[in-house]
């Protein structure tokens, strides 16, 4: 199934977005990435969900080639990228899209579908980043979300090296490396497609730079809580896949998600740390297909709870 490449205009630039399978419909499913990364990054997880459905990914606000403003100390809140993700939506999949994300646009992904679930269909979120609901209630505080520290994963993007002499020796330095250490192939080659783009003066540096990264890591005044109780009333299937070790969702994701979907499949991802779709394609891609089977189907007719989770069992080892 061959990628496409498009762009979408906006007011303040274009988002950029890679997509497989039918053109001429609608967008049916749709995958937001992780703070740093970019659509291509998972390529190799989607592509074969072409065969099935229209599928797309976003390189969102700041990252890959997207060239929507995007000035650090503007950013306070990930509800600018929901706000996009909105605006995508409403025009290239108008009747609901599933829609599926990692980390950040798996968070961001909860907040699309908390203000407007009428273009939402179905939601597989690979280990949000979901905190305490006092630590979103802090930020959301007049002035004082504005004073609030930089965090560790903030201070630690800072640092980041971000020239290189090409995305061949960006893939080189980083292979092994820190968050890199257990990414499957071919991941890390594919994010530096457009995670290290070519600069007017010729030079190579990292497109999400390390001040927007920063930033985003920083800016948590929206509130992810408020989004998914907004969905009690609504008949949408909804799967959490946790990370085994260091998870960024709370403990209690499953407790909080099951009171107020029952239905929810909210399940640990044996063997795997925050980047699931790295070290277990299989896994988010099986449950992006039995979403969208469902929206098919009817949610009725589906236990995609179930089958979430025979599909993990059945699964974790094939490509061990």
């Amino acid at each position: 199934m061959q990628m496409r490449r498009f762009r979408f205009d906006m007011q303040d630039g274009q988002m950029a977005g890679i997509s497989f399978g039918d053109a001429a419909r609608q967008v049916e499913v749709l995958f937001l990435h992780a703070t740093g990364f970019n659509a291509i990054t998972y390529q190799s997880l989607l592509q074969p969900l072409g065969t099935l459905a229209h599928c797309a990914a976003l390189d969102l606000r700041g990252h890959g080639r997207s060239t929507l403003y995007a000035k650090p100390a503007l950013m306070r809140s990930w509800n600018r990228f929901r706000d996009d993700v909105i605006q995508f939506l409403e025009k290239e999949a108008p009747r609901g899209a599933v829609l599926g994300g990692h980390s950040m646009g798996a968070t961001v992904a909860l907040l699309v579908a908390g203000r407007r679930p009428d273009l939402v269909k179905g939601l597989v979120l690979t280990d949000p980043v979901l905190l305490k609901p006092e630590y979103y209630r802090w930020f959301n505080l007049p002035l004082l979300g504005d004073l609030t520290p930089k965090t560790p994963l903030a201070r630690q993007a800072l640092r980041r090296r971000r020239d290189f002499d090409s995305p061949g020796e960006a893939a080189e330095f980083l292979r092994g490396r820190g968050a890199f250490k257990t990414w499957r192939n071919p991941f890390l080659d594919d994010y530096v497609i457009d995670g290290v783009l070519r600069q007017d003066n010729g030079a190579f540096a990292l497109a999400c730079t390390p001040e927007w990264e920063a930033a985003v890591f920083s800016a948590h005044r929206y509130l992810p809580w408020s989004a998914l109780a907004k969905l009690r009333r609504r008949r949408m299937p909804i799967v959490v896949l946790q990370a085994e070790k260091g998870s960024t969702s709370r403990p209690d994701t499953d407790a909080r998600f099951h009171a107020v979907r029952p239905d929810s499949a909210v399940t640990h991802v044996p063997g795997t740390t925050h980047f699931i779709p790295m070290e277990r394609p299989y896994v988010v891609r099986d449950a992006l297909r039995l979403l969208y089977e469902a929206t098919i189907d009817g949610a009725e007719s589906l236990d995609y709870v179930g089958a979430v989770r025979r599909t993990i069992n059945d699964s974790i080892g094939v490509m061990d």
